[in-house]
């Protein structure tokens, strides 16, 4: 009982030292994530970018984050994540020194691949805390290192607080500092051989391919691909809805999007610590749930209704004031954040001893939504011509997910009942 109970207070410790390096790294790494979203505005001015350029700019982070989830997952079982993490985390250092010295379209946009290293950190990065856990608290640990996607928000706020100080080539210096501190630390900070390589992955990894037709994992990657992608998609989006609904500059809507991808980052660590204390899936179906009613509300476009009276037409307006549209989007990422977590802990809580791999395929799935996502948008808002249409396309997404998953989690929960040994 003591040597458990020892063994158990040596692990919290041993947690206390490597989440918060892990969490560090992630936000810093998240915020590579949106530089262009920002800064991008500043270099199509720059350097007289077509749309397609600019596009480019702003989907390759996304698309080489979706090419490199995998792998990265699979490297950081059979070499170790801490040496992972380390390797990604040089990689954006150097991208950042390529931002600060290029000044060609083509150099950026190699830097704007480079900066895919953030989806190999997650995956490395979460196998690297999953290791010091217990499960009683997983579902907490995995939303705080999730919670490192708020790096993604402070983007929004220093790339046009260093563009009226100074330039927004401040921002990669900044980020390179941090880079370099984070990885410093983490050779410190850790144990070499704290994530030893295991030999057998290989085999393991043929075995896992083999076993990707299994319903269940497909399933749940797919599910925390379309929240998770609708998240980062939004978080994209956000800044020019923002600006262009209401007549806003640029880095005004950058700053308004913070409140949704902040509290949606930070509703990681709640939505899993009640996936914890109630379990995952009534979570992630109430969550669901509160992101269809948001995405309903804010679905419908600033429109006129005109009524025939005897005497006289009557013309009634119908528009969401900034202040409530805001406070609606502040909820829709609250909820996103609630789902991203508990769904986070079902698949790697299923499948823990192999989460590297897991971690991958979840962020494959996002990533790739999230490289989707922002085109559909685009096509529709040119098709229709109603800025809304997103919020559209999010609440079908969303429901047809919400649908599929509650009822496969009620078979699941009779299977349960019914064959309590499997």
């Amino acid at each position: 009982m003591k040597a458990g109970a020892d063994r158990e207070d040596d692990r919290l410790a041993s947690l206390a030292v490597v989440l918060p390096l892990a969490l560090s790294g992630f936000v810093i790494a998240a915020g590579c994530w949106t530089l262009f979203a920002v800064a991008g505005v500043h270099l199509r001015a720059e350097l007289s970018l077509s749309s397609l350029q600019f596009g480019l700019l702003l989907a390759m982070p996304m698309a080489v984050s979706a090419f490199l989830a995998v792998p990265a997952g699979l490297a950081s079982q059979k070499f170790g994540a801490r040496r992972i993490m380390m390797i990604c985390l040089a990689g954006l250092a150097l991208c950042m020194v390529i931002l600060l010295t290029t000044d060609t379209f083509r150099g950026y946009l190699v830097a704007a691949g480079g900066l895919g290293l953030a989806g190999g950190f997650y995956s490395a990065g979460l196998q690297f805390v999953i290791r010091h856990t217990e499960p009683y608290r997983l579902g907490l640990v995995l939303g705080t290192f999730g919670a490192g996607v708020t790096g993604a928000g402070f983007t929004y706020y220093l790339v046009p607080l260093f563009h009226e100080a100074f330039s927004w080539h401040g921002v990669p210096l900044a980020y390179l500092i941090v880079l370099l501190l984070v990885l410093v630390l983490l050779v410190i900070l850790t144990d070499p051989e704290d994530v030893e390589a295991d030999p057998l992955v290989e085999m393991s990894a043929r075995m896992l391919l083999r076993q990707l037709g299994e319903r269940r994992l497909w399933q749940l990657s797919v599910y925390f691909g379309v929240v998770a992608g609708s998240f980062f998609a939004l978080a994209l989006w956000l800044p020019d809805y923002l600006s262009s609904q209401f007549g806003l500059q640029v880095e005004s809507g950058a700053r308004l999007a913070q409140w949704f991808v902040i509290p949606g980052a930070l509703a990681q660590i709640l939505g899993g610590g009640l996936s914890d204390r109630f379990g995952s899936a009534r979570v992630a179906s109430r969550s669901l749930a509160i992101c269809l009613v948001a995405l309903f509300v804010l679905s419908y476009p600033p429109m006129t209704l005109f009524i025939q009276g005897i005497n006289t037409t009557i013309q009634l307006e119908f528009a969401l004031p900034m202040i409530i549209e805001g406070a609606v989007i502040v909820v829709l990422g609250l909820a996103l954040g609630c789902a991203m977590g508990s769904l986070q802990r079902l698949a790697i809580g299923s499948n823990r001893s192999v989460a590297g791999f897991v971690a991958g395929l979840l962020l494959l799935s996002a990533c790739s939504m999230a490289f989707l996502l922002p085109v559909v948008f685009g096509a529709v808002n040119h098709w229709l011509g109603i800025r809304s249409a997103v919020f559209m396309i999010l609440f079908l997404l969303l429901a047809g997910c919400w649908l599929t998953f509650s009822r496969n989690s009620r078979r699941e929960e009779r299977k349960r009942l019914l064959h309590p040994g499997i």
